[in-house]
């Protein structure tokens, strides 16, 4: 009998990121947590809004990333937007640094999701979008519903 496939069930998304930003170079990384952190992932209280990655000392380290308090964390809580760092090979910390700063991109993180228990970050090299591209996103969104909504409507006469 086949082996099922695991589905990575996904804690949070970064939907803002695609709109932003042109990505490119995904890349599945670790991250340093403590207990009461991951008790909070659990009960879904994390955002990956306005975060970014930064690198420091040649360690790469998640800016901005909101975990809401653990409810029974007492005194051993943790501060819900401090650095936390990502578990990275020095090769690709290399790779990512050089195109931030060279190319003037960002490294930003996509989604956050569980792989076999631990908790696994999804980060891309960003191109800001200029404005004139933004609209042209939305067009194409818009454009792609209407299909959509044509494709059942002419299905639904056919039947």
């Amino acid at each position: 009998m086949a082996k099922k496939k695991e589905i990575n069930p996904v804690i949070t998304e970064n939907r803002k990121a695609n709109y932003d930003y042109f990505l490119s170079d995904f890349l599945e990384v670790g991250i340093v947590l403590t207990g009461t952190e991951i008790k909070s992932i659990r009960q879904s209280g994390t955002s990956l809004k306005d975060t970014f990655v930064s690198f420091r000392n040649g360690e790469a380290f998640l800016e901005g990333l909101h975990i809401a308090p653990y409810a029974f964390g007492n005194i051993f809580n943790h501060e819900p937007r401090r650095s936390r760092k990502l578990l990275m090979h020095k090769k690709e910390i290399k790779k990512y640094a050089l195109e931030a700063q060279i190319a003037q991109m960002t490294v930003v993180p996509t989604k956050m999701y569980f792989v076999r228990g631990r908790v696994k970050v999804a980060i891309a090299l960003g191109k800001g979008k200029k404005h004139y591209d933004k609209r042209e996103t939305i067009k194409a969104r818009e454009d792609d519903i209407a299909m959509q909504k044509a494709k059942r409507r002419g299905s639904d006469d056919h039947d």
